[in-house]
């Protein structure tokens, strides 16, 4: 029976209880019946390390049930009666029932879609007759989960049991992830101290270190099979089995967020911001870092990311984080809107399309303005946008030559070419690139008059990001004077490469090629303007009979 404290009698069971070692559960006979006899846990306030839930949906599990009280500690033991649409939690120890209670007293906890509430139970533990060995299965399967997430694994714990860090593969990336996107998403479960980032078997991956064992598991639980964007880009979460990271650089690869003083790993870099920088200089990688994604990434709204606070989307449980009301129970957390596991809506997405950001668009059509009608072809289009995404189609207004459209092939390319392009000099003139109204542009009709001014590249071999995972993904950068070559053959040399840049009216400032890979290299040009034509021009160029040179904007300089 449950050892209780006045004369209060929860269930008076002739069947009573089952235990199993540490792990107690009820008779998994008792039915409706026996629940009539439980009555309700009329709490005083006393705190107590048992806890009373009520109004609990009819088919909710034992699992769902500890997962309410796993980011605040230990759980062990759970009993639930359906029939009363009650249960019984147990922590390890009164201060975690008490934060937990303190918690949800002022953000009130959901299960599959309804409302339920926590408080102190007038039972100081729940304990059953030691004679009974019908124990049941689904609560012993759930308390042993918990117990391995909060760091009290079985016997036979190995490498890669719960610790303070997760390993994160992101698997269909269809689009770009960086480490900034990572944080921001992170974060939001708790305070991250160290991030690196890799790819490994063609799949980007990262190691994301938290203070603590119960953050961890928070994270991992909450956002495991995720989706960062709709229908891609899916979280896959695991223990890794390094206990700590040593991080030796703070750049986009890597992040130490305990330690601001480390270098980038870029010389010249590290040189420029030791004295202050100047124009052009990147800002210290930690710029971004509160409520706001770095540069490379701030177009989307300089906000954190919408879909881990919108709607029916919370805030993990997690040491330090505010309400979203700027208030706080004793410094706890608080639901803004992402589900704790069972305790908010069970769909596959954060969100209903994912993680949305701010100003994200839903159109896949750029409009571009104030083009050099004399310059501009629907190919030089193509090369130039196609840096940010799979261009599928250009129309250069028909009536209009200093404008066009450009379809991309989803809506984040086109909102990454907004972001990159938009005020860039081009042929002398200030390009404007916004979203167009259209989510298509239309090939022109047979026998309408169309001067070769719209082309379809659907099938073009030049797409940059038709492989899932490109690595292409990893390497989007604004436009800079400095280029970077791919795809040089052995047979070319460096004056060779100047000189073709130079017959195509560059003025080229310096050339290397990377030291372990002479396929590829960096070559700095006057300006931006002259770089972006440049690339314009020589992507594609063919440097020998079966090569092709690749160009894009480099993130460094020379």
């Amino acid at each position: 029976m449950l050892r209780k404290r006045g004369s209060d009698e929860l269930l008076s069971s002739p069947s009573g209880g089952v235990s199993n070692g540490s792990v107690m559960s009820p008779s998994v006979n008792i039915d409706a019946n026996d629940a009539k006899k439980a009555k309700l846990d009329k709490s005083n306030g006393t705190p107590s390390r048992v806890m009373h839930i009520r109004n609990i949906p009819n088919e909710v599990t034992e699992a769902e049930i500890v997962h309410l009280g796993i980011p605040f500690g230990e759980v062990t033991n759970v009993l639930v009666l359906k029939g009363k649409n009650q249960a019984f939690l147990e922590m390890a120890d009164e201060s975690a029932a008490v934060t937990m209670v303190s918690y949800f007293t002022g953000c009130t906890p959901q299960l599959r879609n309804q409302a339920v509430y926590v408080q102190f139970s007038n039972h100081k533990e729940l304990k059953t007759d030691q004679t009974h060995s019908n124990a049941n299965p689904s609560a012993q399967a759930a308390l042993q989960a918990a117990n391995a997430l909060v760091g009290a694994p079985p016997h036979n714990e190995t490498q890669g049991g719960p610790n303070t860090v997760l390993r994160v593969i992101i698997e269909h990336m269809l689009y770009p992830v960086t480490l900034d996107v990572l944080y921001q998403i992170f974060t939001r479960v708790g305070r991250v101290l160290k991030i690196i980032t890799f790819t490994k078997n063609n799949t980007f991956q990262a190691l994301i270190q938290y203070p603590d064992v119960v953050t961890a598991q928070a994270a991992k639980m909450t956002l495991d099979g995720k989706n960062i964007y709709t229908a891609c880009c899916t979280l896959r979460i695991e223990y890794s089995k390094l206990t700590s990271l040593n991080v030796r650089y703070n750049n986009d690869k890597s992040r130490d967020y305990t330690n601001a003083s480390l270098p980038t790993g870029d010389s010249m870099l590290d040189s420029a911001l030791a004295i202050g920088g100047g124009p052009g200089v990147l800002p210290t990688p930690f710029s971004g870092m509160q409520g706001s994604l770095s540069s490379s990434i701030s177009g989307y709204g300089g906000s954190p990311i919408g879909g881990l606070g919108g709607t029916n989307m919370a805030t993990l449980l997690a040491p330090n984080l505010q309400r979203g009301d700027g208030h706080g129970h004793a410094g706890m957390p608080t639901f803004t809107g992402m589900p704790l596991a069972g305790v908010a809506p069970n769909n596959n997405t954060m969100g209903v399309a994912g993680l949305r950001l701010p100003g994200q668009m839903h159109s896949c059509v750029v409009h571009v303005y104030n083009l050099n009608e004399e310059m501009v072809t629907p190919d030089s289009l193509f090369t130039l946008f196609g840096v940010y995404g799979d261009v599928q189609r250009v129309k250069i207004l028909y009536n209009k030559k200093d404008s066009a459209l450009v379809q991309l092939s989803e809506p984040h390319q086109a909102h990454l070419a907004i972001i990159h392009l938009d005020k860039v000099t081009l042929w002398g003139k200030t390009l404007r690139v916004n979203s167009s109204k259209y989510s298509t542009v239309q090939l022109p009709k047979e026998g309408q008059p169309d001067a070769g001014l719209t082309k379809d590249y659907t099938n073009s071999p030049l797409h940059r990001f038709k492989k899932p995972g490109s690595k292409n993904y990893q390497n989007i950068y604004p436009p800079s004077t400095t280029l970077h070559l791919s795809n040089i053959p052995p047979s070319v040399d460096e004056e060779q490469i100047k000189q073709a840049f130079e017959e195509n009216g560059c003025t080229v400032k310096e050339f290397k090629f990377f030291p372990k890979d002479r396929k590829m290299a960096l070559i700095q040009l006057a300006t931006q303007e002259e770089a972006i034509s440049a690339l314009i021009k020589m992507h594609n160029y063919q440097l020998s009979e079966s090569s092709h040179l690749r160009v894009s904007f480099s993130k460094g300089t020379i």
